[in-house]
């Protein structure tokens, strides 16, 4: 059975408001475009049916792309980044665990590692207070100078998912676990199927500006084609209502 114009008018509607979501998330991840470690997302769209007949869309799963970044060479000795799969876990305030690509970390005052945001990098192990200096090597075992000598610190392990596009975005370019992303598994880096730290280096974004502006205009074109379907419809709803005033 043929939809009636009101059901087109909705599926219009809410098309409209899908590709006014997926624009959003699309000028996202050109705003980040230069933010370490940002990794880009697709909406996904899935048809709602009302018995036989299509009745408009919604967001079913907002997919994180975990495609690995270009690497710049700081040579920093706190900024790491994260070659292969794995990322580094970290603490939040509310004592929860999060997610990061984002390897560009401090010490503070008290010689903890920390996020540009001041959450404490989970490691093993403990930074002196009277260091010096530190290194990090690939495998994540982190060295400290103290007066003169080079001492063992402590390490950073790697958490790693079934399924990271799964990972819920939380923010401030942070990820925590789902149901879609099964629990983290924790493995230090360069053993198996775990990456490993290339130390002195930051991870860029995984933003294509080329894709981001491509997928933008199909984006708007789709909304035109709503748009001039809502439209239409309503001038034809309008029409057999004067009608029938007649």
């Amino acid at each position: 059975m043929s939809p009636s114009l009101f059901q087109v008018l909705n599926i219009s509607s809410q098309d409209m408001n899908s590709r006014i979501e997926d624009l959003g998330n699309s000028s996202n991840s050109i705003a980040n475009i230069n933010t370490n470690g940002y990794k880009t997302s697709r909406m996904n769209f899935q048809e709602l049916l009302d018995g036989a007949n299509r009745s408009g869309v919604k967001t079913s799963t907002t997919q994180l792309m975990t495609t690995q970044g270009q690497f710049e060479t700081t040579d920093v000795a706190t900024d790491l980044a994260i070659n292969g799969d794995g990322f580094f876990a970290v603490t939040l305030t509310n004592g929860n665990l999060a997610y990061t690509r984002d390897g560009q970390f401090q010490l503070d005052e008290n010689k903890k590692l920390v996020t540009a945001n001041g959450n404490s990098v989970v490691m093993q192990g403990t930074i002196p207070t009277t260091a010096t200096e530190i290194a990090i090597d690939k495998n994540g075992i982190i060295s400290a100078k103290v007066e003169d000598a080079w001492i063992s610190a402590g390490s950073i392990q790697l958490s790693r998912f079934m399924n990271p596009s799964g990972l819920s975005n939380i923010g401030s370019n942070l990820y925590a676990e789902s149901l879609n992303s099964g629990k983290a598994q924790i493995g230090a880096p360069g053993t198996a199927n775990f990456g490993v730290i290339a130390p002195g280096t930051l991870e860029g974004s995984n933003v294509n500006m080329a894709d981001e502006m491509t997928h933008m205009i199909v984006i708007q074109r789709s909304f035109q084609m709503a748009s001039k379907a809502f439209e239409t419809t309503s001038e034809m709803i309008n029409s057999a209502i004067h009608l029938r005033k007649v």
